[in-house]
């Protein structure tokens, strides 16, 4: 399958995750020929277990992983997958497939958490031709600060880590906007940091 070699194994890679009823950013490893991510409990967590199926699609789209981390409305068009029950977007390389997964518990600096460790079965994919376009430091910047206000949305749940952790988000957006990062979603992100802080 042409879409399993343009993931390098062993590096974390971004992509989008469709589920039955969700669309959410995920770091997946390759390992031969299958993917592993975690899912904490949520939306995707429980799709996974109702429906053990998912499309991961591959985006150069920053700002659209951004969106999908935080909840924030995006405009795709969605079509059938070709192998599973389920949708895929529009004109972007995919891959869907079976999930196996094993549910645990883990505890790190923010709390116990429940887990689902997912290995990843490739049925089919397809890679759609885009126009690359050059990588911008400032772009996984924002990555990052998503990441790390994901991360900051469960420890002031929990009273852990706080302020090391939006000390992390502070850190990206001064670097982000050094670097010429000009979205509007790098100010939405410090404003809900500032909140949950």
């Amino acid at each position: 399958m042409k879409a399993l070699e343009l993931f390098e194994e062993g590096k974390v890679y971004e992509v989008l995750l469709i589920t039955k009823s969700n669309l959410t950013p995920v770091g997946v490893v390759r390992k031969g020929n299958y993917f592993y991510f975690k899912l904490f409990e949520g939306k995707s967590f429980y799709d996974i277990k109702g429906q053990p199926f998912g499309v991961m699609h591959i985006t150069q789209d920053v700002e659209l992983l951004v969106k999908a981390a935080l909840n924030i409305p995006v405009e795709l068009e969605f079509e059938d997958a070709r192998k599973i029950p389920l949708k895929k977007i529009k004109n972007l390389s995919w891959i869907e497939g079976r999930v196996e997964f094993e549910e645990s518990e883990i505890e790190d600096e923010l709390g116990r958490s429940k887990v689902l460790k997912c290995k990843f079965i490739p049925l089919y994919g397809e890679i759609i031709p885009s126009i690359a376009k050059p990588i911008s430091r400032a772009d996984y910047i924002l990555l990052e600060m998503a990441i790390n206000l994901t991360r900051l949305l469960v420890a002031s749940k929990r009273n852990r880590a706080e302020q090391e952790i939006y000390s992390k988000i502070l850190h990206g957006y001064r670097k982000y906007r050094r670097l010429g990062g000009k979205s509007e979603l790098a100010e939405r992100i410090m404003e809900l940091a500032s909140i949950f802080r």
